[in-house]
């Protein structure tokens, strides 16, 4: 009795499916982190899913599995409901093309109606088509929607999806890997390979696409001897497996809360508030990352570990440098493309230059190829920018002395000081620009107090860079 579960309602339903004694499968990095254990990634007998509006989740697969996962699931609260969908996931129709509309087409399957994408469809729908579908997306009932349909049949999965009369996969690992795992699709059907296929076991792919060729079997059987579909549609030709919607009402969330709450750092109200949208979903995850990890004792200590890892900057990412003057002027200095960024504030960013004229008091040539490397640390007064041509060689070392950085999601922000130290290639020091710092504290840009610690700041770094 596997289960793979996903969605905002992960953690708290991994607990309570496992202690019922479901083998949870697949799960995600966060989940393995926070039960300190690592899951199989082997194929899901059920999966359960969180709705798109985030008010249940949906629960498909294996008809007993989906009952086991119902039992445990379904009094959680006075107010958690279910409904066992008409047109259950695979399930397979002879439908009739009722409606046209922009996208695709609605489609009468006897249980009820689905909608299948022109997308999803080999030849050009009209009304009045009868077409043989299968069902490969369900709707919450609560919904809108009408279930999603393809008119290829396959097995899909999570590990691989067997496709009727399709070929094998020729991607890397396609053919090579049916070897290995010394198995076959069933003969009229091609395996491809899925994304978490790269985990598993070569024992896990076996089985799964054992499991895979039971299912076609059945679809076979199911449609052998069966004439075109429009003989008799709407008719259903395969049942597939099981699909039931399962909503969670005010008392059923803090119900999940609870369960939550036995495995990590859970807020009252947790999925109360992230039922409702993106935005409420990150407040609770910062909420608890700071109450889970609150940083230094002092009081003062800015959490930007997590703040950055809910709001940005990421790794992968880009920001822009909002370099202040202290006449009031901002000047964006563009974007620059996240490397990293640290845990403790530490945010690291490439810009490639543009070539023409040269680099501020280094007195070196701006080059095509050339890169700016910059670490940026919240809080502190200063920056480091070390320009590499395109071989790697490094053309100089420029430090800006600034007010405090901050390092919002996508700007970092400082007041420029003025003063600022260089260390050219050839390892010597200078530092520069203190006659523009007094002429800034002269017109009233900058007061003496301010200026001083830039004074200071800038010293610090100028031995650093060269202690003797």
């Amino acid at each position: 009795m596997s289960v793979r579960v996903r969605g905002i309602y992960a953690t708290a339903l991994t607990r309570l499916l496992s202690d019922a004694g479901l083998d949870v499968v697949q799960a995600s990095g966060p989940i393995e982190e926070r039960f300190d254990a690592d899951f199989p990634t082997e194929r899901a007998a059920a999966t359960v899913e969180t709705t798109d509006d985030r008010q249940g989740v949906g629960v498909s697969g294996d008809s007993e599995p989906v009952e086991r996962v119902l039992d445990h699931l379904g009094d959680l609260g006075r107010d958690t409901l279910h409904w066992a969908d008409p047109l259950p996931a695979e399930a397979v129709y002879d439908g009739e093309v009722t409606e046209t509309r922009g996208s695709g087409a609605v489609v009468d399957c006897g249980d009820g109606e689905g909608f299948l994408p022109y997308a999803n469809a080999d030849d050009r729908v009209e009304a009045g088509d009868c077409l043989r579908v299968q069902v490969v997306e369900g709707s919450a009932p609560w919904t809108d929607g009408r279930p999603v349909l393809d008119t290829t049949i396959a097995v899909r999965g999570e590990l691989l999806t067997l496709e009727r009369g399709g070929s094998n996969s020729t991607t890397a690992g396609g053919p090579a890997m049916l070897d290995v795992i010394a198995a076959d699709p069933r003969e009229g059907w091609g395996v491809s390979w899925e994304r978490e296929s790269d985990d598993a076991s070569f024992d896990g792919l076996a089985d799964a696409l054992s499991a895979a060729n039971e299912r076609a079997e059945a679809i076979d059987a199911a449609l052998d001897g069966v004439g075109i579909a429009s003989e008799d549609a709407p008719a259903r030709r395969y049942d597939g497996g099981a699909t039931t919607w399962i909503w969670f009402g005010r008392e059923s969330r803090f119900a999940l809360d609870e369960q939550r709450r036995a495995v990590t750092t859970t807020m009252t109200g947790h999925h109360r508030v992230k039922a409702g949208d993106d935005a409420a979903s990150a407040a609770v995850d910062y909420v608890e990352a700071l109450c889970a990890d609150p940083g230094a004792d002092d009081e003062t200590d800015f959490p930007f570990a997590v703040t950055a890892r809910q709001f940005g900057p990421r790794a992968g990412g880009s920001i822009a440098l909002g370099h202040g003057k202290p006449d009031g002027r901002l000047i964006t200095l563009g974007r620059a493309d996240v490397q990293s960024v640290g845990a403790d504030g530490t945010v690291t960013v490439e810009r490639e230059m543009s070539p023409g004229g040269e680099y501020d008091a280094l007195g070196v040539p701006k080059e095509g190829g050339d890169i700016a490397e910059t670490k940026l640390k919240e809080g502190r007064w200063w920056y480091p920018t070390v320009y590499r041509d395109g071989d790697g060689e490094k053309k100089g070392t420029y430090v800006n002395v600034c007010t405090p950085v901050e390092i919002f999601p996508d700007t970092a922000r400082y007041v420029d000081l003025h003063v600022d130290v260089i260390k050219h290639a050839d390892g010597r020091v200078e530092r520069v620009d203190d006659d523009e710092l007094d002429a800034a504290v002269e017109a009233g840009d900058i007061p003496e107090d301010l200026a001083e610690r830039a004074r200071s700041v800038a010293a610090a770094v100028a031995n650093a860079l060269d202690p003797k």
